[in-house]
């Protein structure tokens, strides 16, 4: 069927609708110290899901199969090929067949391996990305380890299944804005990466908070973005941070029990 390029209507129906798609009831067997019991028990669902760029396949990416239109859209932002929602004509989501056609306004085509990824991972170099951000927004610390509780609770898929990443997209007072999951962490920039475009998000003044690791490759797609603090319940590589030091984003990871670490650009983190 054919989506419709813009908002995604009624959001808390919809992320209800797809945390169940995104679950998936499996037999196993349970040891609880003394013996082995058959059980039911909720498991994220995995799909390959495959991508067209004007009636071309250009990936296939293993994913939870939900959020299609926002892990397209926002792929292809990351790989250059479209910049905001006006260079996109339409967009048709084909759940049954795990396919999605994306149509653009320029009939551009992008080469690509044909390879089966987790998490949408590829090495980016950082003459490719972009202009250094300068945003002056500051963060205090209460507020940014406040976000971050916020952004754990909003990971309903990862509670019902412990198999899941999770972003989320917030404004400068760190109030949730969106929050994505997915069984890569990836997959999830992408999906908040889709989001913004379909609704014309400014991102200067935003913050991206997420569960896992920081890579650079993460760290590439927020500079894409143009998003300026990146949380992280994890840590960064080393890369990650030479990345944020150079793209002018504040790194701050290992945020736990009312600690953290900022790891680059500390200007921006208040007390």
């Amino acid at each position: 069927m054919s989506k419709t390029i813009g908002s995604s209507g009624n959001t808390k129906r919809m992320d209800a609708d797809n945390t169940i798609t995104a679950i998936k009831a499996c037999d196993v067997h349970y040891y609880d110290g003394e013996k082995l019991s058959s059980v039911k028990d909720h498991i994220i669902r995995e799909v390959p899901v495959e991508f067209y760029l004007n009636d071309d396949k250009v990936i296939t990416i293993a994913c939870a199969g939900i959020h299609l239109e926002e892990l397209a859209t926002g792929f292809l932002k990351s790989e250059g090929v479209i910049g905001t929602r006006q260079d996109l004509k339409e967009i048709k989501v084909f759940s049954g067949e795990s396919r999605v056609h994306v149509f653009t306004k320029d009939g551009k085509q992008l080469l690509h391996d044909r390879s089966i990824l987790s998490s949408g991972a590829r090495e980016t170099g950082s003459e490719q990305i972009g202009k250094t951000i300068t945003s002056d927004m500051k963060l205090s610390a209460i507020k940014a380890l406040r976000l971050m509780d916020d952004h754990l609770n909003a990971t309903a898929i990862h509670k019902a299944t412990h198999g899941t990443h999770c972003s989320s997209l917030a404004d400068g007072e760190g109030r949730l804005i969106v929050s994505r999951e997915d069984i890569g962490r990836h997959n999830t920039l992408d999906m908040i990466g889709g989001y913004i475009l379909l609704n014309d998000i400014d991102c200067s003044e935003k913050i991206i908070a997420t569960t896992g690791r920081v890579s650079s490759e993460i760290a590439s797609k927020v500079w894409k973005l143009g998003i300026p603090i990146i949380l992280s319940h994890a840590v960064p590589t080393s890369r990650a941070i030479m990345m944020g030091n150079e793209a002018g984003i504040t790194i701050i990871g290992y945020m736990r029990n009312g600690k953290m670490t900022v790891y680059s650009h500390r200007e921006r983190m208040i007390l």
